[in-house]
């Protein structure tokens, strides 16, 4: 399987959030990859992060470290420039980007639990980054074909909303979405053969999910390396047909 639909020669790849967990992840799997030429992976020390030295030790010119703060828009058109001298086209952006419970974001269980200090953080890493990250990256996704995917999670789904609690972090997923969703439409104009798309990627053992991983059902909780390969798999699968859509890390599509 190619690695996006319409893809024919070797792709140019952006993983933002690349230091760890499924970032980290995706770089290794990319790197793997025949068909990937490069990879930019970008974090906030993305240079002293053991991971992404180890994986530039291994593949010289092929990955580049790029330390950038993806909540800072100052930083992000430093990116996009520096990302540009050296490349013409992206062909897969992955956003990583995730806060539930670290740097000022909490994991509330009631109304009561609820500040604006933690709405305001949850929101700036999951929602504003990556669609400031799209946009100011979008000059390099003009060219066909191009595929932008951001992690998203099941617990945005409005729809989908049983259990409650997770204030912040349900609701700045929730926007992520409808960002992507409405930049999924300008976004055919441009280039009617992109495909944005909001991914989950199942509960998986990181920094993340890792206070909560007692109330995860055996078998359902993930290396980072097979949630890496899943998104793989469904940005490979996932075409222009279906871009400015919700789905889960098995293929299945995700109510709003």
């Amino acid at each position: 399987m190619a690695l996006i639909p319409g893809l024919t020669g070797k792709a140019s790849v952006l993983v933002c959030g690349a230091s760890r967990g499924i970032g980290l992840a995706l770089c290794t799997a990319l790197l793997a990859r025949d068909d990937v030429s490069r990879v930019w992976a970008v974090a906030r020390h993305a240079s002293a992060a053991d991971g992404l030295l180890a994986l530039a030790q291994a593949h010289g010119e092929r990955v580049v470290l790029l330390d950038y703060d993806a909540r800072d828009e100052l930083a992000l058109t430093a990116l996009a420039s520096e990302v540009g001298i050296a490349c013409t086209h992206l062909h897969l952006v992955i956003s990583t980007l995730g806060l539930l419970h670290q740097e000022g974001a909490k994991a509330e269980k009631s109304l009561g639990q609820l500040g604006l200090a933690s709405l305001q953080a949850s929101f700036a890493t999951n929602a504003f980054a990556p669609i400031l990250l799209l946009k100011h990256l979008l000059p390099l996704l003009r060219k066909q074909p191009a595929t932008f995917a951001a992690l998203s999670a099941r617990v945005g789904s409005i729809g989908d909303n049983r259990l409650g609690g997770w204030y912040s972090y349900r609701a700045s997923k929730a926007a992520l979405n409808q960002l992507l969703h409405t930049a999924s439409i300008e976004l055919k104009r441009v280039n009617p053969a992109a495909t944005l798309l909001a991914l989950h990627p199942g509960t998986t053992d990181t920094e993340l999910s890792r206070p909560f991983q007692g109330n995860v059902p055996e078998g359902r909780l993930f290396e980072p390396a097979f949630a890496a390969q899943c998104v793989i798999e469904q940005v490979g699968r996932l075409g222009p047909a279906e871009s400015g859509s919700f789905w889960g890390w098995d293929g299945e599509r995700i109510v709003w």
